[in-house]
């Protein structure tokens, strides 16, 4: 008996040491139990029945150890027996744990009330919605009905009520003579509610859907109304809650869809020209005198338009020279710009104005060319310097600049002609 219980000890030592999961069986307490259990049966005439442990394996390792454990046994021991007890004690464990989760399923289940006073619904179609005690109320089976729900509710101001009546007849009539006034209602809701831009999407999706409204122009007016609002400093709400940020990117995306919505419609110029706005408030001068080119051109029927994005296509030239001091390209522009405005409309009260502007860009050049004379004469370089001085007094004869250019210009070329002399 001895040498059965070295047997089994030694069924678990794998002759590679390394192999530490076999080794780690054999170290359990289980172990002892099984092996008193079998000196216990040793002498039994019918084949050993093992008494299972109090705490059967658990988990796929444990029990691929325990089928190796009884695999290591003494034939005259029934091996079959102490893994049918295994199983058996381990299955009627999982039966039990499970029977105790669905019994407390079933209190759990029991113990809510049997109606639920605000539940949300879904429809086919329509998706979740929110309904109040005793049914959907607001609900209808013609199109023109469920429409009249919306706009009593519009009217008493329940802008929920009026969203969802709405977007139900949009949805299960999109084709309906009514779908387009639903639409239509669904946007002014969304704005009364204060989400201008779910309110601008809905607008242009009733655009796009129904591209024959009767109302066309009065909806390309409420989009305009909700561009200016983010124009003026609005911010956009990150998911449509979260106020997040104001963005002249996509203000622009909202002037340009009122534009491609109706090129000429009474707020495309004036979408236009606030492109021109919104870029400048970004410093993007180069952009805002673009948007301002573009509107002179496409709109030059129209005086009054036109004559607006000339005169601050050269505002925005004279911001970008500001801007780079040295950028002389910028100040040509703007001078170039304002002589156009100033020849085309002599009788606009800005043309004085503009000549204004002319004559300081002028001066701020030949100041520019004068200082870049002086930087040549320092270094003792006559011809460069008289290019700049002759330039200076070019720009702006008439100016400071000009008339101590012309000065410097009558003493270098004497003083060059004397040299010539000398030599």
């Amino acid at each position: 008996m001895e040498n059965f219980l070295i047997a089994t000890n030694r069924q678990f030592q794998h002759k590679d040491s390394d192999n530490k999961e076999k080794n780690r069986f054999a170290s359990l307490p289980n172990l002892r139990v099984l092996q008193n259990s079998a000196l216990r049966n040793w002498r039994a005439p019918q084949p050993a029945r093992f008494t299972v442990p109090m705490h059967p394996p658990r988990g796929r390792r444990a029990l691929q150890e325990a089928i190796q454990f009884a695999r290591s046994l003494p034939p005259k021991i029934h091996a079959g027996a102490f893994l049918t007890d295994i199983f058996r004690s381990t299955t009627v464990q999982a039966m039990k744990r499970w029977l105790i989760q669905v019994v407390l399923i079933l209190i759990f289940l029991a113990a809510l009330p049997p109606q639920c006073p605000a539940p949300l619904i879904y429809r086919a179609g329509e998706g979740w919605s929110y309904e109040p005690e005793g049914g959907a109320k607001w609900t209808r089976t013609r199109a023109k009905d469920q429409l009249e729900v919306a706009q009593e509710a519009f009217d008493k101001k329940n802008y929920s009520l009026s969203l969802k009546a709405a977007r139900r007849t949009v949805r299960v009539w999109p084709l309906s003579d009514y779908a387009a006034g639903a639409q239509y209602l669904l946007a002014r809701s969304y704005a009364a509610k204060g989400k201008d831009e779910k309110a601008f999407k809905e607008y242009q999706k009733l655009i796009e859907k129904y591209p024959k409204v009767e109302n066309y122009e009065e909806v390309l007016q409420q989009q305009f109304i909700i561009a200016n609002r983010y124009l003026g400093g609005q911010w956009f709400k990150l998911w449509g809650y979260i106020p997040f940020f104001p963005s002249m990117d996509k203000t622009t995306q909202m002037y340009e869809k009122i534009i491609r919505n109706g090129i000429y419609s009474d707020v495309a110029a004036q979408a236009q020209m606030n492109i021109g706005a919104a870029r400048e408030k970004q410093s993007d001068y180069p952009l805002a005198v673009k948007a301002y080119e573009k509107a002179a051109d496409t709109y030059h029927d129209q005086p009054k338009v036109a004559a607006e994005a000339i005169y601050k296509s050269g505002l925005a030239y004279t911001k970008q020279a500001k801007k780079a001091k040295y950028d002389q390209n910028s100040s040509t522009k703007a001078i170039e710009t304002f002589s156009s405005f100033s020849t085309l409309y002599p009788e606009d009260k800005r043309a004085n104005e503009a000549e204004k502007v002319i004559s300081d860009l002028k001066t701020e050049q030949a100041k520019g060319a004068y200082k870049i004379a002086q930087f040549y004469e320092k270094k003792r370089k006559w011809d460069g310097a008289l290019v700049y001085y002759n330039e200076a007094y070019l720009k702006d004869p008439q100016s400071t600049y000009g008339k101590e250019a012309k000065q410097r210009i009558d003493e270098l070329r004497k003083r060059t002609a004397d040299q010539s002399a000398a030599k």
